[in-house]
């Protein structure tokens, strides 16, 4: 292209404006991921282990300090060198975009030519190259200005221009220094190249890829996960206690696959006193690699933090907190590892099936773990100040309470009453935690999805079961019974001691005072959480039948009132007849029940097109249900929910559930258990499987439990009537054809080929050369 060239940068702006550029990319992210502290406020709890706690968090390790001081500095060096180049990027503009020779030459545009010639001649003895105070950048551009100004040629370029010199050549610069291109320099700028590109890069991928693959995508190493499958094939029932022994197997605790594992001379000393204080611990085991010894030493830290066990502080307590940190992500992978086991089994590739009790076991390891209470412990532990000599206060034969949720459902000076070891300020401790547990509001509907009769279900077809979850604080629920007392004043004046509304409300959720049982049978106590719900779904659907009913009668009335008027109505036309024509009464009903039955099919076909409208909407909703589906999907899902009460675990923690399908009565887990990582208000959930191949009821149940909480899981049943499959179609209007019609395309195919064809025939060819 004429007038344009392409150099490199050689005054430097271009180069700093792609180091600009440059920074700003590399600084923005970096301050905002690396600068932030990281802390936030938590509830305020005075229990010695929760202060441990947190002054263990707040203090940061030696190592990351100086690390985050690191960063911070070399942060800030960052901003204060892109300051610089913005600085020297606005000189750069503003000496090459303004070009005004009289502010060069210091005077005003109204000054004589003497007055200019003298201001060139005092700026030149300073900026000249030869003196002293000399400047070559400063005098060229004094020269030009002093030219436009004097020269009647360049005076007119700059006037029509804004350059003296005239319209110039377009410049492409590229944004690298000149010294990269030069000769002296190749062979430096070539062994960057190479050391960056050919030994650096590659090493830095290599190693990369040698620790990933090791990993599966939730940071397991594979070598536990074989481990898993393993031990879960070799005993497909395996109990709370056998879980745990196979997690503290894991890889993770083992210094050879794990470099961040400490291995001291104390453990000799300190691990057999501890392994003596615990019973039940197994260490006759001789199974590989359970009697390893990273494996007992896990072993043994795990049953000390269930059993609540101070350790030395400086050595096992560390080790302790480690492995803990380490334990949800492991039990998560051991769920997978079972139910992929339990599907595995189903399709007939193993032999053994492993039990819903062995998964239900391993989800159970979290929240005892989380929550450091062995199995059979009262959930009533995991609040503060709450011990096991205070726990005998909470039972009585009137109300004996077992969880939170009974606890918090308790009138005021009840639940004082039971808490009465405790001081206020224990009290109040007591009473923020029980109001921050979360209280899930559970909604299960099963159908047959894409099919025309949803609620019907045939033998082998796939029921997609919708769980749809809404969390709550027990704060919420149970405000009123927080602020409420027992007496309650009568109409005489007198006061009455009732029972308030906060029993009747944990009564409705699930809970019933302990009763003595009836003659001959058994008391039955059993939690019913969804009961309240049933009985509103009752309701309204009596109320719809009730206000349904009424306008039937409305419309009956009102057909009978235009009847009755069209009756008298012809007795009067008959009676005034010229004619003399009567309407004998079969006349009159014929035409009456002709105006009825017109009027039926019309309400009929109103009804009829209300609820096709009906269906189209509803339609239309479950289209726009599954779109944001698919887009909540490909956003993936968040791990952010809320922060789990848990003094004895070593991090925060975050609330996570399972949801689940299984059947109970044959002891089988029918869906593959679902991780919910992000319920802060609401979640929806999917299960879907196969409907069973033989006609009949079956009855299977929806499992909700918690991985960080003891007490709170919840179960609804839920029954199919499974009927016989349909018969697949093997006729079809659309696939037959009537005789006529194949008559008629036969008849058309023989008339086109006895039409001319309009392609030549090879007779056609000798014909016409036998002709010439």
């Amino acid at each position: 292209m004429a007038g344009m060239r392409f150099q490199y940068d050689e005054s430097g702006s271009t180069f700093f404006y792609f180091l600009t550029s440059f920074l700003g990319l590399v600084l923005l992210p970096c301050t905002f991921y690396f600068w932030p502290d990281g802390t936030k406020e938590e509830e305020r709890d005075n229990c010695e282990v929760f202060q441990r706690k947190q002054a263990r968090l707040k203090k940061p390790e030696k190592w990351k300090g100086l690390r985050k001081t690191t960063q911070r500095i070399l942060i800030i060096i960052g901003w204060a060198l892109m300051a610089i180049l913005v600085y020297k990027l606005q000189q750069f503009d503003y000496e090459y975009a303004n070009f005004d020779p009289y502010d060069i030459l210091g005077v005003s545009m109204s000054s004589s030519l003497a007055d200019i010639k003298k201001a060139y001649r005092k700026q030149s003895l300073i900026y000249h190259p030869d003196k002293p105070t000399g400047d070559e950048r400063k005098f060229m551009r004094l020269n030009k200005a002093y030219r436009a100004l004097t020269d009647e040629d360049a005076k007119r370029n700059f006037d029509r221009y804004g350059n003296p010199d005239g319209p110039g050549a377009m410049h492409f610069g590229i944004a690298l220094p000149s010294w990269i291109v030069e000769k002296e320099n190749s062979l430096w700028v070539l062994g960057l190249y190479g050391l960056v590109f050919m030994i650096a890069l590659p090493t830095v991928v290599a190693i990369w890829w040698y620790r990933s693959s090791k990993f599966s995508n939730d940071q397991v190493l594979l070598d536990t996960t074989q481990l898993y499958y393993y031990f879960f094939h070799k005993t497909p029932h395996m109990v709370f206690k056998r879980a745990l022994m196979v997690l503290a197997a894991s890889l993770e605790f083992e210094k050879g696959h794990n470099p961040e594992i400490v291995e001291r001379p104390t453990d000799n000393i300190e691990l057999p006193q501890l392994i003596k204080q615990l019973p039940n611990l197994g260490e006759k085991n001789k199974e590989r690699p359970l009697c390893f010894a990273y494996s007992m030493k896990a072993r043994s830290l795990l049953h000390a933090h269930l059993s609540r066990m101070r350790l030395p502080a400086d050595t096992l307590d560390q080790d302790r907190l480690y492995i803990v940190k380490c334990c949800p992500i492991l039990i998560q992978e051991m769920v997978t590892c079972v139910a992929q086991l339990i599907m595995l089994a189903h399709a007939g590739r193993i032999s053994r099936l492993p039990s819903l009790d062995t998964i239900e076991a391993c989800m159970k390891l979290s929240p005892h773990i989380v929550q450091a209470l062995w199995d059979s412990k009262n959930p009533l532990l995991q609040l503060p100040h709450v011990t096991e000599d205070s726990l005998r206060h909470f039972v009585s034969k009137r109300r004996p309470v077992k969880t939170i949720e009974q606890l918090i459902a308790l009138p005021a000076t009840e639940r004082r009453h039971v808490l009465r070891s405790l001081s206020e300020e224990e009290f109040n401790e007591v009473m923020i935690v029980c109001r921050r547990m979360p209280k899930i509001e559970m909604e299960v509907n099963y159908e047959v999805v894409d099919d025309d009769d949803s609620g019907v279900f045939t033998a082998g077809a796939i029921v997609t079961v919708t769980v749809n979850l809404r969390r709550h604080t027990m704060g919420e629920v149970y405000e009123h019974s927080l602020q409420e007392g027992e007496l309650t004043k009568v109409e005489g004046g007198q006061e009455k001691e009732e029972e308030p509304a906060a029993t009747t409300v944990a009564k409705k959720s699930g809970w019933k005072p302990k009763t003595q049982p009836k003659k001959g049978g058994k008391s039955k106590a059993k939690a019913q959480p969804q009961k309240k719900k049933q009985q509103q779904q009752q309701q309204q659907q009596q109320q719809q039948q009730h206000s349904n009913k009424k306008e039937e009668e409305g419309q009956e009335k009102s057909k009978k009132h235009k009847i009755g008027g069209s009756q008298q109505v012809e007795r009067v036309e008959a009676v005034v007849d010229e004619k003399g024509e009567q309407v004998t009464d079969d006349d009159e009903s014929a035409s009456h029940s002709d105006e009825s039955q017109a009027e039926e099919a019309d309400t009929e076909s109103h009804k009829d097109e209300k609820a096709s409208a009906l269906d189209d909407d509803a339609e239309w909703e479950r289209f726009q249900k599954g779109l944001t589906k698919r887009e909540k999907a490909l956003e993936g899902k968040s791990k952010m929910s809320h922060t789990v009460h848990c003094p004895f675990f070593p991090e925060d923690k975050q609330e996570y559930w399972w949801t689940y399908v299984c059947d109970r009565k044959k002891h089988m887990l029918v869906t593959a258990p679902y991780q919910i990582t992000n319920l802060v208000d609401q979640e929806e959930v999917q299960l879907k499987f196969t409907a069973p191949p033989r006609p009949g009821i079956y009855s299977y149940q929806v499992c909700l439990r918690s991985d960080s909480y003891l007490g709170l899981d919840q179960t609804q049943d839920i029954k199919l009537d499974v009927k016989e499959a349909r018969e697949i179609p093997t006729e079809h209007p659309q696939w037959e054809t009537s005789s006529d019609e194949e008559e008629e395309d036969e008849n058309e195919v023989a008339r086109d080929e006895g039409d001319d064809s309009e392609y030549t025939t090879d007779d056609e060819v000798t014909d016409d050369s036998g002709e010439e």
